[in-house]
């Protein structure tokens, strides 16, 4: 009887002695992952347009107030340094990366290394092309195009026409030229509209739409009625032509971002019309869906996806935001309004 009270007793000891260690070691491994800070990469094509500065800036507000720490790459428009600096985003052990690639075609291989290290990939803004993206979150880019082209044709029904086009290694400026090329193509098929210029703008430099525009003004003599510019900042470099013959003003020409100077120049007449995405939207989303994404839920489980864009291997669950046109009669109502600029910045000091 005494053996059988004193195995008893033992055997008592032990399991509370386990049971002891389990409460204490559990919780301890549940605060640590719940302590456990989400680390995000994000990685920049480029900072050269002022946009970009606001999305880094707003995907960063956003993800912070959100608990998690984003470390930001921009690799000035250099495919081999943007790759390496999404390598050392990998190896430092994100928890997600969000990509804004300069060219769409070479990042096959970061991706399938960041799914070897469970570290899902969103492509922001700019499609990556030919690879096993989990995400794509950016705006409608065939509508901004649609807009430019609708913009274009309505103000420009008939004469001549140069069009530019984004940098060949960006799939959005593919993009936008397929839906400003929706409104241009029946004008030309019905002859009413000819187009003297069509060419890329490599690196969507300001200066290399410069030098393209120079040429082609030399070519057409300066008979040109509209010109198609992908962005406010290849807008920028062809009205620099376009005043270095007397013509700024009198050409009808479109653009995209909403940046600063080109808002300026519609309200002094020599750009007539941009684009504006409102980043701050489309970076506090991405960042709301990184930390989703990095917390373990699965893209299915996203309710903002609203669409699929095919990138050349797979159709791409999406989140496509809509831009909006902006001229000289809706300035204030779309970007001052909004708080995207203040009237002292638009129209100086008064």
């Amino acid at each position: 009887m005494k053996k059988s009270l004193l195995r008893f007793i033992a055997i008592f000891v032990a399991i509370a002695f386990v049971i002891g260690i389990g409460f204490a070691v559990v919780p301890k491994y549940a605060k640590a992952k719940s302590s456990k800070q989400i680390k995000i990469g994000l990685s920049l094509a480029t900072l050269q347009e002022e946009r970009w500065h606001k999305d880094r800036d707003e995907f960063v507000k956003a993800a912070t107030k959100l608990g998690a720490k984003v470390y930001v790459q921009a690799a000035n428009m250099d495919d081999v340094k943007q790759k390496e600096q999404c390598e050392n985003l990998i190896s430092q052990g994100v928890d997600v990366l969000v990509i804004v690639p300069n060219n769409a075609e070479v990042f096959t291989s970061i991706i399938d290394e960041a799914h070897k290290a469970g570290i899902p990939v969103i492509s922001y803004d700019r499609l990556i092309r030919n690879a096993n993206v989990d995400l794509y979150i950016s705006f409608d880019n065939i509508k901004v195009g649609e807009l430019q082209g609708k913009y274009l044709t309505t103000k420009v029904p008939k004469g001549n026409y140069f069009v530019f086009r984004g940098a060949p290694t960006d799939n959005n400026a593919t993009l936008f030229y397929q839906g400003a090329m929706k409104y241009i193509t029946p004008l030309v098929k019905s002859g009413k509209v000819k187009v003297l210029f069509d060419q890329p703008v490599k690196d969507w430099k300001p200066e290399e739409a410069l030098r393209l525009c120079e040429n082609a003004l030399t070519a057409a003599k300066n008979n040109v009625q509209g010109i198609l510019a992908p962005n406010d900042g290849t807008a920028g470099g062809i009205i620099q032509a376009l005043k270095a013959q007397g013509l700024a003003g009198k050409v009808v020409v479109t653009g995209q971002d909403a940046d600063l100077a080109a808002v300026k120049r519609i309200i002094e007449g020599t750009q007539t019309m941009t684009v504006f995405k409102d980043v701050r939207l489309l970076a506090k989303k991405a960042a709301e869906v990184a930390v989703e994404l990095a917390k373990g839920k699965k893209v299915s489980q996203l309710k903002d996806v609203n669409g699929k864009v095919y990138n050349g291997k797979l159709n791409v669950p999406s989140i496509l935001l809509t831009p909006v046109a902006v001229d000289k009669s809706n300035i204030d109502k779309v970007l001052i309004q909004s708080g995207w600029f203040t009237r002292e910045q638009v129209y100086g000091k008064k």
